[in-house]
């Protein structure tokens, strides 16, 4: 078997890719990858990419997305901290190896192998180690990973790091008062008054799928996409092109009032996962942002028989709206001793922590409790 690495996936065969990958999961396909190489959003952001591959004669049998990054912008596994150490001790933390979907904090498969295999994941792992030597890195860092990949990484010495996202499960539902008859008293109350602010405002929301939308939706859609960035002072990374390109697998939410639309939420669609992205609006409604963001795509689970709403990173006002806490895991390699050790002991105390935290999101549970 041949191990190698690209710095872009044109010359890699999408369909041997795809069919290494979880077709629940739209963003470690092959077209998505492309399409944020293709359309411009990338290497102006610090994403550059450095894919490994394994090839068994010209069968791809191992794949791992992987990019030298110049920052740490787009990652939300966050390591401010470790790079100024880094800075104050005159040393350089940039670049650094990354494998992860650009600017998605969603979990899913980083060490792509035939049949599941660990020998040739454990391969991909020592391919991103032979970068490292190679170009002199400060380290590399795998992403919101499954746990079969955690298992491998922590079995070659990789330090293991979690955090919590909060999740939506679906339990055969049979429709949002169903969902609504499994929580609290208090919380079902609260979510209702929230849907009701929305609706005695004559706001209505419509769910479309991506190839449905017109030019002047597409540039609506777009527009909500940028307006989030520019009041949080952040950079829109991903282009027009980029979201039309996946229209085949693009979920847009639109608020409209007035017969204007006036908010809109882009969510992707797995084949039983639905990924909440991005959200914009106009001005400020009460309680849209919930409706559009979090109580549509539940409904929109109910309905399309999808068994997980992931509605993206942080957010434990999310909690009291039926999205229950889920372990997030990243592995980190440091390359240098000393603060391979510093960061190891970081990681420990703050393990400790996140348990405690943990154990205090369950407690917080808004779902009756069993009798």
């Amino acid at each position: 078997m041949k191990l190698s690495t690209v710095d872009s996936l044109s010359t890699v065969n999408g369909t041997q890719w795809n069919a290494l990958a979880d077709d629940d999961n739209p963003f470690i396909q092959y077209d998505f990858l492309r399409a944020l190489e293709q359309h411009h959003c990338l290497k102006n952001w610090g994403w550059q990419p450095r894919h490994i591959l394994i090839h068994d004669d010209d069968i791809l049998v191992g794949a791992c997305p992987a990019y030298l990054k110049h920052n740490s912008y787009g990652e939300f596994v966050f390591d401010w901290a470790w790079a100024d150490a880094y800075q104050r001790n005159d040393l350089d933390y940039y670049p650094k190896l990354v494998s992860s979907i650009p600017y998605t904090p969603a979990r899913g498969p980083r060490l792509l192998a035939r049949n599941n295999d660990k020998e040739i994941k454990a391969q991909l792992i020592q391919g991103a180690l032979n970068i490292v030597e190679r170009m002199n890195l400060s380290s590399a860092h795998w992403l919101f990973c499954e746990q079969d990949d955690i298992a491998v990484l922590k079995d070659k010495n990789m330090m293991i790091r979690f955090d919590y996202q909060f999740h939506w499960q679906n339990q055969n539902y049979e429709s949002f008062d169903h969902f609504l008859e499994q929580l609290n008293s208090k919380k079902r109350k609260n979510i209702k008054r929230e849907r009701r602010i929305v609706a005695e405002k004559n706001i209505h929301i419509t769910v479309k799928q991506g190839k449905e939308l017109s030019n002047e939706e597409w540039k609506i859609l777009y527009q909500f996409y940028q307006i989030t960035f520019m009041k949080k002072s952040g950079t829109a990374t991903l282009t027009l092109e980029f979201f039309q390109a996946m229209a085949h697998k693009l979920i847009a939410i639109f608020a409209q009032h007035e017969n204007k639309i006036v908010a809109g939420a882009i969510c992707f669609q797995g084949k039983n996962t639905l990924y909440g992205r991005h959200w914009g609006c106009y001005e400020d409604y009460d309680s849209l942002h919930f409706e559009v963001c979090y109580y549509t795509g539940i409904e929109y689970c109910i309905h399309h028989k999808l068994n997980y709403f992931e509605p993206g990173a942080q957010g434990e006002h999310k909690l009291a709206r039926g999205f229950l806490p889920v372990k997030t895991q990243s592995a980190h390699y440091i390359a240098d001793e000393g603060f391979r050790d510093a960061i190891g002991d970081f990681l420990q105390r703050e393990k400790r922590a996140m348990l405690d935290y943990g154990q205090e999101l369950n407690t917080a549970s808004p779902f009756k409790k069993n009798e």
